[in-house]
């Protein structure tokens, strides 16, 4: 690849992981195995979050979901309403991944607050 494709990618990679909503579909992706697909809105719900699901629901369909699928990181279908891995979901599992494990070298603004991030440094 030439370095605008790679700059491309890498792009891709953090515009899908800039919204909450889509980091907890990698992650709940992450978790199942390679060939199995997570239900939706519920993986898209952070652990330590209260949200409205009919208003999830609306915005992984018409904004997260698309966004995801549009770079090969999920596909994903409305009857039943899940996601599964897509071609390119490695690049942006293995970032979130790296950051996740490296989260004790993030600055605390990035970290407090954030359940997930907060256990990774606690076990660190």
């Amino acid at each position: 690849m030439d370095r605008s494709t790679v700059s491309a990618r890498w792009n891709a990679v953090f515009r899908g992981l800039a919204a909450e909503p889509r980091r907890e579909i990698v992650l709940a992706l992450s978790n199942a195995g390679c060939d199995q697909a997570v239900q939706l809105p519920a993986a898209a719900i952070p652990p330590d979050g209260v949200i409205d699901r009919e208003q999830l629901r609306i915005s992984l369909h018409h904004t997260h979901l698309p966004m995801l699928s549009d770079n090969g990181y999920v596909e994903w279908s409305t009857e039943p309403f899940v996601a599964e891995r897509g071609p390119a979901f490695p690049e942006v599992q293995s970032v979130l991944e790296a950051v996740i494990a490296d989260a004790g070298r993030l600055p605390d603004a990035l970290v407090e607050g954030d359940g997930r991030l907060e256990r990774s440094v606690e076990s660190g």
